[in-house]
């Protein structure tokens, strides 16, 4: 039996394999607003047999956005853009989860393609925010969060994750890593501020649990709520992995059910050396020492690999994602690689190996 493909319920959901696709940006949004891109690139992981699409990063308010192309769930009808997508996942069988997210200084970027980094005004950009006036490498000095818009902002969470929900999104995951806004308040790096917010270990965190808190309030007791998290900033004087064990088990008092364990994103220059599975051991201490599952992320491209780290323990499941870019029905791949036998979509049967 293989414990990859073995389902996982999380409070009222119920997951039919431990493969989940990871949130990716693709800068194909119009004015925040998914479109046909994003149904077919999503819809084609949801005909490839994963247990979980978590839709990437996606703006609580405009001004959340990475970039100029990137969604936001800012509004109902910015909401209602997704249900096609989730429709279309849920007649597969397939789960499906958003990123509600807040780039912080890292915001109102232009698209990948483009010849400079930074949105002008004029190209749809705007003011960028941090925990404080501290610039990330190449982008402009951002302009620091008073404590009433940091309570604003904690309301925005909430009202996104209610949308979210009320459309028909599955699972809700805060994204609090990579440099983006709430990474930017508990990192040490990154938050210079003298008042509530900054500081000590219990300041620096609590922008990020009143957030927690003020989403697992109105998502309901029955929806799974996932959190990201960058376990180590890669540097001596950043967060790291002891820190991430203090603050995921206060998280879990909180209500989140999931840790979803990756790394980096403060700084530049971090010193960190990719190789397959790099992360997992920050997401199995996680596990095992704050008593919550997890999911590892990062270069897992391979069916063994995945399976061992699922079926050992290191992680509850795991999130692929250019390997899913490379191949959207990498699941179904793997179940043949494992030798189990899961259902395919009737139009591909034609594809499917038979041993």
């Amino acid at each position: 039996m293989s414990t990859l493909f073995t389902p996982l319920s999380i409070r009222g959901t119920t997951f039919s394999n431990r493969i989940w696709v990871s949130p990716m940006c693709q800068y194909m949004a119009t004015d925040g607003f998914v479109g046909m891109w994003h149904q077919v690139h999503l819809g084609a992981f949801a005909t490839g047999g994963p247990g979980l699409i978590m839709v990437e990063a996606t703006g609580v308010v405009p001004e959340g956005r990475i970039s100029i192309g990137c969604p936001s769930i800012e509004d109902q009808a910015h909401a209602d853009a997704f249900a096609p997508i989730i429709e279309f996942a849920h007649s597969y069988g397939v789960k499906v989860g958003i990123q509600l997210a807040h780039a912080g200084r890292k915001a109102s970027t232009m698209l990948p393609s483009s010849d400079h980094r930074i949105a002008s005004v004029d190209e749809g950009g705007w003011q960028a925010v941090s925990s404080s006036a501290t610039a990330f490498e190449g982008y402009p000095v951002p302009r620091e969060l008073t404590k009433q818009e940091i309570a604003g902002l904690v309301a925005d969470f909430a009202t996104a994750a209610q949308r979210a929900v009320a459309v028909g999104f599955d699972v809700i995951e805060i994204h609090a890593a990579h440099g983006y806004l709430l990474h930017q308040f508990y990192s040490p790096i990154m938050n210079q501020r003298t008042d509530e917010y900054g500081g000590s270990f219990e300041n620096r965190t609590r922008f990020l649990l009143e957030v927690t808190t003020a989403v697992r309030a109105v998502i309901g007791d029955q929806t799974p709520l996932f959190l990201r998290i960058s376990a180590t900033d890669w540097a001596d004087s950043g967060w790291n992995p002891i820190d991430s064990v203090e603050l995921c088990i206060k998280l879990k008092a909180l209500g989140v059910d999931l840790i979803d364990v990756s790394s980096g994103g403060a700084i530049h220059n971090a010193k960190i050396e990719p190789k397959p599975g790099f992360q997992v051991p920050f997401a199995t201490a996680i596990k095992t020492e704050a008593a919550i599952l997890t999911a590892a992320v990062g270069m897992i491209t391979e069916a063994e690999q995945a399976e061992h780290i699922v079926a050992t323990g290191e992680a509850d499941a795991v999130f692929l994602a250019r390997a899913m870019l490379r191949n959207p029905r990498w699941a179904l791949d793997a179940a043949n690689i494992l030798d189990v036998d899961v259902e395919w979509p009737q139009p591909l049967r034609a594809g499917k190996i038979v041993k």
